[in-house]
């Protein structure tokens, strides 16, 4: 059973937007506490590194727009909120038998497939940040269609599709905004390290070998993790690596 609303937090429900995450940014500057942004379509969704974000019908968009204390590296460390976040909404939405990992730096995976990614944003300089947009795409009717993806990736599954559990993006908002609410809160009162402990205890191919891809180079060796700033760690033939940011490849695709 999911906790109540977390107190404080706005709630904006949109028949239909450009991108959760471009509208949180514009309603910045009038918002002053913390606001969920969600819509039931979206027309230009985004992923990572300028990538289209597909949403069949049924799907979930939201953003969580939030003004954390700290600068670019506190605010970096919300990705890690929203990864465990969605990892607790996905189990109370999927059921016992759905197996979930956290796949670095920002996807969500049920039974090996990619059902959720992260997309965090902001206004303002390094010196002082005006806002995040903490931006999270669910598919909970419908997976996009692989062909669509760039090659080698993980192949898209959906709630629905996996365990036939039917859950409306209103109903997934009560399950997320709660959890990601309680891990922030514990980020901020105890710091990085139990989240990292946590994020660890979930995270996909712990241990195991994996590719990480920095433009047109790459490192290959085994994930030992990540590190207290949430680099993740390679132990490599030339040694240990420690990588801010990549896109993670498997040996079998993705």
């Amino acid at each position: 059973m999911a906790d109540p609303w977390p107190d404080g937090v706005a709630r904006h429900v949109l028949a239909r937007t450009d991108s959760t995450n471009a509208e949180a940014l514009r309603m910045a500057a009038t918002v002053t506490g913390p606001a969920w942004i969600m819509a039931r379509a979206q027309t230009a969704g985004r992923g990572r590194r300028g990538r289209a974000w597909q949403m069949p019908p049924g799907n979930f968009a939201a953003t969580l727009l939030t003004r954390p204390a700290g600068g670019p590296a506190q605010a970096a460390l919300l990705s890690f909120v929203a990864a465990l976040a969605l990892h607790d909404a996905l189990g109370l939405a999927s059921g016992p038998a759905a197996r979930l990992a956290i796949k670095w730096p920002n996807d969500v995976l049920l039974n090996g497939g990619k059902v959720a990614g992260i997309l965090l944003e902001s206004t303002g300089s390094a010196a002082g940040l005006e806002a995040v947009a903490v931006g999270i795409g669910v598919n909970l009717a419908a997976a996009p269609d692989a062909a669509l993806l760039e090659p080698g990736a993980v192949p898209p599954v959906s709630v629905l599709g996996e365990t036939g559990h039917a859950v409306t993006p209103e109903d997934f908002l009560d399950l997320l905004a709660p959890a990601f609410a309680r891990w922030q809160a514990q980020l901020a009162t105890l710091g990085f390290a139990p989240l990292r402990a946590a994020w660890t205890a979930r995270a996909a191919r712990l241990g195991q070998t994996i590719t990480a891809r920095m433009g047109t180079a790459s490192q290959t060796g085994r994930f030992d993790g990540i590190d207290d700033s949430g680099a993740l760690i390679l132990a490599t033939a030339a040694g240990r690596q420690v990588i801010p940011a990549a896109d993670i490849h498997f040996p079998t695709g993705g």
